[in-house]
């Protein structure tokens, strides 16, 4: 019911997709680059579920994060972008989240000083596009943060074209082989 998509780049760049057959909706965007001695580096998570760390590894045995801690995570609906932030438990009202137009972030702060984040939306920097406050909400419920951001015209525009370009693509296996490069 997925399909992942493997991009290779001129300046040693990787980034792998995974979308849903049904809906065509993005479920994880992943990147990685060439560490300083020339070898794969880790896969940085910009879309979907934060990895988790390998079970039965040593270092999980000895020293873990709690499990109450928040959690920020970034899942993509067709028509904005979302974040969604676990384990928080404080009311609505606490809550505040704003643009910084000249750093080019979002910055979510509690008026209990327990919470604050900035983050940003790479998309955005890819396409040189100015974030929109009026483009952002967020709401409250189940002690999770959801923060909601639409998608302006020009990235739903090239999003339609990559979905038009992806369902062209014939799928090399069906398995879950070695993809080799050449």
């Amino acid at each position: 019911g997925k399909r992942k998509i493997h991009y290779l780049f001129e300046d040693g760049k990787e980034m792998a997709e995974e979308y849903d057959m049904k809906t065509s909706q993005l479920v994880s965007r992943k990147w990685r680059e060439k560490n300083t001695l020339g070898g794969s580096g880790k896969w940085q998570v910009e879309v979907g579920e934060p990895t988790s760390p390998l079970l039965g590894a040593l270092e999980s045995e000895l020293i873990k994060e709690s499990s109450s801690n928040p959690v920020f995570m970034r899942k993509d609906t067709l028509s904005s972008f979302q974040w969604r932030i676990r384990n928080l438990p404080y009311p609505k009202e606490v809550y505040s989240v704003s643009v910084e137009k000249e750093q080019r972030c979002f910055v979510i702060r509690t008026t209990n000083k327990k919470y604050y984040k900035k983050f940003s939306i790479p998309d955005l920097d890819r396409y040189q596009l100015p974030l929109d406050a009026a483009a952002l909400s967020f709401t409250h419920a189940n002690n999770t943060l959801i923060i909601t951001y639409q998608k302006p015209k020009e990235i739903l525009a090239a999003e339609e074209q990559l979905h038009k370009e992806l369902k062209k693509i014939k799928a090399a296996n069906n398995g879950d082989g070695d993809c080799k490069t050449q």
